[in-house]
């Protein structure tokens, strides 16, 4: 995944918003980390795992990964505010039960609110990657499916979304 392409996409949308919105003198950190936190909760609707009094299944992967770049949106937010676009991450490539790592995000979350440093950024980053590899979605999958929503993000700004 090419993360510096990312970062720099996500800077001109977050500096496009902060200009659009005169936001130049507001703290966004807060709700940068609410909107993370309420989008991770719509993926995890999505995907319906814990959902253990239903037989419906998941939704399509087409939603799903539109709720996961989403989330990728304000992480990759998050860390440009704090000038940590410089990390290498490493991918963990362990399924387990999806539930479990939806808990684990809100943990890590919690965890970079706590202390903003760049290993808890690390984390939270490397535990979103392996959540996608449990849902099943490729690098390019998720850097497609980002640049897509990326795109739709600059139209909604034209037209005062």
């Amino acid at each position: 995944m090419n993360l510096p392409d990312l970062f720099q996409l996500q800077s001109k949308l977050d500096k496009r918003i902060i200009e659009e919105h005169a936001l130049h003198q507001q703290s966004l950190f807060s709700k940068k980390v609410l909107a993370l936190q309420v989008e991770i909760s719509e993926l995890a609707n999505e995907t319906r795992c814990f959902k253990f009094w239903s037989n419906k299944g998941p939704s399509a992967k087409e939603a799903i990964l539109e709720e996961y770049v989403d989330c990728l949106h304000f992480i990759l937010s998050l860390g440009l505010e704090k000038n940590y676009q410089d990390i290498e991450v490493c991918v963990s490539n362990d399924y387990t039960d999806l539930t479990e790592k939806f808990v684990n995000m809100y943990i890590d979350i919690n965890d970079f609110v706590v202390c903003t440093s760049k290993d808890n950024y690390k984390t939270l980053f490397e535990d979103f990657l392996s959540l996608g590899v449990n849902l099943r979605f490729s690098s390019e999958d998720i850097e497609n499916a980002y640049y897509k929503k990326n795109t739709i993000n600059h139209k909604r700004q034209a037209s005062g979304y």
